[in-house]
């Protein structure tokens, strides 16, 4: 707590209460201004330290706010206009991966001619579902299941290079025309190996500890291998021979018809 210099409060104020001397005389006739007793306010009544009057110093803290808000909407605005122009540089990450293809330019190893028609494509899918286990052993041992789903294609052809003398006849009225060409052929299976895939699997304790250690590397050649001969083996079964056969003669009966001739035979050797 403060205390008065030399008897009298530091912070006088100018409304102060007028104390009667005794004298029964006005101080003012005593020619000399009246004496006034300084008396102390309450406590609570002024400022927080119970002096009325005391300036106290405080601190704005939304003018700093507001300054730095503005100054981060600045840099903001700034850096989007640089990058906007081109001018703000790019940083590159120095621990980025960075890919690198040594790969030999591609070798041509011959060109072949083809002289036939393809007349007609299939789409397959096989699900393929084997399992290689043994007898007398628990399949939570020994087990090796695999669910594999096989999409694939396969395009039947006619080639016409095989086409001998004599196999095409002309009347010499040129309204008449006899072709005899070789039986439609089946192509090998494509496999769409963006839509083939492995859906599930099953293995055993000795599987499983295998696969860890290496395994059978040419397991998924495998499944590749025979979702080609199942879908070659559906494309014989589906009669797509026999389809590229029909599309091959009804574009021929119109080409020929197209020449003018008006009495067209196609027929196709035994398959």
């Amino acid at each position: 707590m403060r205390q008065p210099a030399s008897g009298i409060e530091p912070h006088p104020t100018s409304a102060l209460p007028e104390i009667d001397t005794g004298t029964g005389w006005p101080d003012s006739a005593q020619g000399r201004e009246p004496v006034r007793t300084l008396t102390r306010p309450e406590p609570g009544a002024g400022d927080d330290d119970g002096y009325p009057g005391e300036p106290v110093a405080r601190r704005r803290p939304g003018g700093c706010l507001f300054w730095l808000a503005g100054v981060l909407a600045v840099v903001i605005v700034l850096g989007l206009g640089l990058k906007a122009t081109g001018l703000l540089p790019s940083f590159h990450n120095p621990f980025a991966s960075k890919k690198t293809d040594r790969s030999q330019p591609t070798l041509l190893l011959s060109i072949q001619d083809l002289a036939r028609f393809d007349a007609a494509s299939g789409n397959f899918q096989e699900v393929i579902d084997v399992q290689q286990d043994k007898k007398f052993i628990p399949d939570i041992i020994f087990n090796d299941r695999s669910l594999f789903v096989c999409v694939g294609s396969v395009d039947a052809y006619v080639d016409f290079s095989n086409i001998g003398q004599g196999d095409i006849t002309d009347s010499p009225d040129h309204k008449t025309a006899t072709v005899k060409l070789p039986a439609a052929q089946l192509g090998k299976a494509n496999i769409d190996n963006s839509k083939s895939y492995v859906f599930a699997t099953q293995k055993g304790l000795v599987n499983r500890v295998g696969d860890f250690f290496g395994g059978d590397q040419n397991k998924q050649q495998e499944l590749y291998q025979l979702g080609e001969q199942r879908i070659e083996q559906s494309a014989k079964d589906s009669g797509l021979a026999q389809r590229a056969e029909d599309n091959t003669k009804q574009m021929l009966e119109q080409l020929l018809r197209s020449l003018g001739y008006t009495s067209i035979t196609v027929t196709f050797a035994a398959p």
